[in-house]
C-alpha cells in the first residue's frame, strides 16, 4: 500500500485553535522525531530482531497508552519493558503475577500507624501500580479479581484505596506479558480489560542473523546496556506533540470505515457478519488514530497516511474481536479477517 495526496487538516485542541503543521510546529516535531529515533536506536542495541515490536511498544507509549505483549517464553519480552524504562526515563517496576497475588500487593494498602506519642492513624503504602512503567508480568496467571485492580488504574491513571483517591504519576503505562503456549492454570483477560490495552503485540522468533547476533552479544563476560536517550519530560513533550499532528480526511475516513466494518452490525462485508461474534468499540477507533499519528511522528512525517492504518489494524484490532462458534470451527483467523478488511481500503 502507497501513500497518498489528500488533504490535511490541523488537528483541534480543546480550546478549539488549531496548530499549523509548517514553522515552528514542523520544527518541534523534527526535533521529537530525531530523540524518538535514537531511542530506537538505542533499544534495538540491545533488543535484538524484534524492530517491528519496538517500534510498536514505542507508539503506545508515545499515544499515551498500554500495551499487552504476547509471545513464547525467551523472546525478550521482560527485557523489552526494562530496556524501554531505562531509555525513555521513566520510573519502570515489574509485577509477577501468581494465582497468589492479592490486589492490594498491586496498587497498595493501609496499614496502622502510631506515633511517638501513641496517636494511631491509618498510613497508606503505595503497591508497585505508583509507577510511570508497570511490567505486569504473565498477567493471565493471576485470578480475575486481581486482575481487575489494574482497570481503574488504566483508564483513570489513579487508584482508590478506603475511599481515597490517589493519583499515579505521570505518565503511566502498563505493559503486560502473556504466554500463548502453557495455558494451564492461567485466567484469560476479560474484555474490559482487553479493551484498555492500546496494541496487543505479537512476538516472533527472530530471524538466523538476528539470532546470531544475539548469541555473540550476550554470552560473553560483557553485556550491552541501555542508556538512557530521553528524560520524562522529553517523553511528555513527545505525546503533546503526536496529540498536535494533522491529519487528513481519508484517513479519518479510512480508520472509521475500518472499526464499522469490523462490527457485524455494521459491516457490509459477509465475512465479517459471518465469522465475527463481537467487534471493536469506539475505543479502537480512537486508539488507530493516536497510534497512527505515533508511527507518522517516530518516522519523521507530520501527519499519517493509509499504510499507517494497515500496518497498525491487526495490533489495534485482533484483541477487540472474537470468533464466533462456526468461525472457530472452521480454524477461521481474527487476522485473515482483519486482512481483508485492510485490502478493502484501497
Amino acid at each position: 500500500m502507497t501513500s497518498d495526496t489528500f488533504s490535511i487538516h490541523p488537528a483541534p485542541h480543546a480550546s478549539g485553535s488549531t496548530d499549523d503543521p509548517s514553522g515552528d510546529a514542523a520544527k518541534r516535531a523534527d526535533a521529537v522525531t530525531a530523540q524518538l529515533q535514537a531511542a530506537r536506536s538505542e533499544i534495538s542495541r540491545v533488543v535484538f530482531g524484534q524492530g517491528a515490536v519496538i517500534e510498536q511498544a514505542m507508539i503506545s507509549i508515545l499515544a499515551g497508552g498500554h500495551a499487552l505483549l504476547v509471545g513464547a517464553p525467551g523472546l525478550g519480552k521482560t527485557l523489552l519493558v526494562t530496556t524501554l524504562g531505562v531509555v525513555l526515563g521513566l520510573d519502570a517496576r515489574r509485577v509477577q503475577f501468581t494465582p497468589d497475588l492479592m490486589p492490594s500487593d498491586i496498587t497498595g494498602s493501609e496499614i496502622l500507624d502510631e506515633d511517638a506519642a501513641g496517636h494511631r492513624s491509618f498510613r497508606f503504602i503505595p503497591g508497585p501500580v505508583f509507577s510511570q512503567l508497570l511490567m505486569a508480568d504473565e498477567i493471565n496467571r493471576a485470578s480475575p479479581r486481581t486482575q481487575s485492580a489494574l482497570l481503574q488504574a488504566m483508564q483513570e491513571h489513579r487508584v482508590s484505596i478506603a475511599g481515597t483517591d490517589y493519583p499515579l504519576p505521570k505518565p503511566f503505562h502498563v505493559l503486560a506479558t502473556q504466554n500463548p503456549i502453557d495455558q494451564e492454570g492461567t485466567y484469560p483477560l476479560p474484555e474490559a480489560q482487553l479493551d484498555r490495552f492500546m496494541l496487543q503485540i505479537q512476538l516472533g522468533f527472530p530471524d538466523a542473523a538476528d539470532e546470531r547476533a544475539m548469541l555473540l552479544a550476550t554470552t560473553g563476560l560483557q553485556q550491552q546496556q541501555p542508556r538512557p536517550a530521553l528524560s520524562t519530560t522529553d517523553l511528555i513533550a513527545a505525546q503533546e506533540t503526536v496529540r498536535s499532528l494533522p491529519i487528513g480526511d481519508r484517513i479519518v475516513d479510512a480508520i472509521l470505515n475500518l472499526v464499522r466494518s469490523a462490527r457485524p452490525e455494521t459491516s457490509d462485508v459477509a465475512a465479517v457478519r459471518d465469522a465475527i461474534a463481537w467487534g471493536p468499540g469506539p475505543r479502537a477507533a480512537q486508539t488507530l488514530m493516536l497510534a497512527t499519528r505515533a508511527r507518522a511522528l517516530l518516522d519523521g512525517r507530520l501527519s499519517p497516511n493509509l499504510d499507517d492504518v494497515a500496518a497498525l489494524a491487526k495490533p489495534v484490532l485482533a484483541h477487540r474481536m472474537a470468533l464466533s462458534f462456526s468461525a472457530r470451527a472452521n480454524a477461521t483467523r481474527i487476522e485473515d479477517v482483519i486482512d481483508d478488511l485492510v485490502r478493502r481500503l484501497g
